[in-house]
């Protein structure tokens, strides 16, 4: 079952897609893991019971802590967004793909490691198979993540949107099934073009889909448009995680859930917060406002 209520972590990565002050101030903020875990905890005590953790550097610090307190978070459930594009990108950018793939297996690995990754195709697969490769990559940004409650497995928007664009089924097909046959957890996507990548994951007879993207009322960062967005929700079986909800601030709290709301399929609301008043506003106005349903339909 997925949770109703999830944190997100932009805030704690100075994101602020409408304000570059604002996202060097937070930068600020949040240099220190303490001020990061502070939150995490505000949230833990208002009953939020899920944390969406894009897989970038300081995701390590927090993950650490985690495990290290694992007895007091023995319920919070991780979202992991998985590969961090930014490291692959500029590493390839600077050394090629090939040469930038192959210091990727074997610095994120132990000697005993790489040669269990590599025993699934050797360094053949760097120019041959795809799909081996998008195996061992996962299996190295899973690491990061160990003895850790995980719920869903999510590929993030801009590897999904890329995909996506080229249409590879076989690389979606293989991934869903990889995460649920590997981790025992289910794979989710997250992408800026939610009613193409429905219509896609259902063609690739992706059952029931777990699709993560930005929901407002502004129609920010959702392409095309709303209307197609309302419609997709609305007719298409897949279980909606909205995020990007208050347009990075120029949808009010209440408006912004109350808008959400009026869609009983929507699954779960993913927001970012860095104040214990923002909160405890948001939960009480998504528990005020989201439909009654039977854990059944989170499923």
């Amino acid at each position: 079952m997925l949770n109703r209520v999830i944190l997100g972590d932009n805030q704690f990565f100075g994101i602020n897609h409408m304000s570059e002050e604002k996202a060097q101030a937070l930068a600020e903020r949040f240099r220190d893991i303490t001020t990061i875990t502070n939150v995490i905890d505000i949230a833990y005590n208002c009953g939020i019971r899920g944390l969406m953790l894009n897989s970038n550097e300081r995701a390590k610090d927090i993950c650490d802590y985690l495990r290290k307190n694992s007895s007091r978070y023995t319920d919070l459930s991780l979202y992991p967004s998985i590969p961090y594009p930014h490291k692959y990108a500029n590493l390839v950018t600077e050394k090629g793909i090939l040469t930038a793939l192959k210091d990727i297996v074997i610095s994120d690995n132990t000697f005993g490691g790489t040669i269990g990754l590599l025993a699934k195709g050797g360094f053949s697969i760097f120019e041959k198979d795809m799909i081996k490769l998008m195996q061992i990559l996962i299996d190295i940004e899973m690491k990061l993540y160990r003895d850790l409650n995980i719920k869903v497995i999510f590929l993030q928007n801009i590897v999904t949107d890329l995909l996506l664009g080229f249409g590879l089924q076989d690389v979606f097909i293989n991934y869903s099934e990889y995460i649920k046959d590997k981790y025992g957890v289910e794979p989710g996507f997250i992408t800026m073009n939610m009613p193409k990548l429905v219509d896609f994951l259902l063609d690739c007879n992706i059952e029931n889909p777990i699709v993560c993207f930005s929901f407002n009322k502004a129609g920010y960062f959702m392409n095309p448009d709303i209307e197609s967005y309302t419609n997709t929700i609305c007719e298409k079986k897949f279980r909606p995680m909205v995020m990007s909800i208050f347009a990075s601030g120029i949808v009010k709290p209440k408006e912004a859930i109350e808008f959400i709301c009026e869609y009983t399929n929507i699954k779960s609301i993913v927001f970012g917060a860095s104040s214990k008043q923002h909160i405890e506003e948001t939960n009480k106005l998504i528990e005020q406002n989201m439909p009654k349903v039977s854990e059944s339909m989170f499923s």
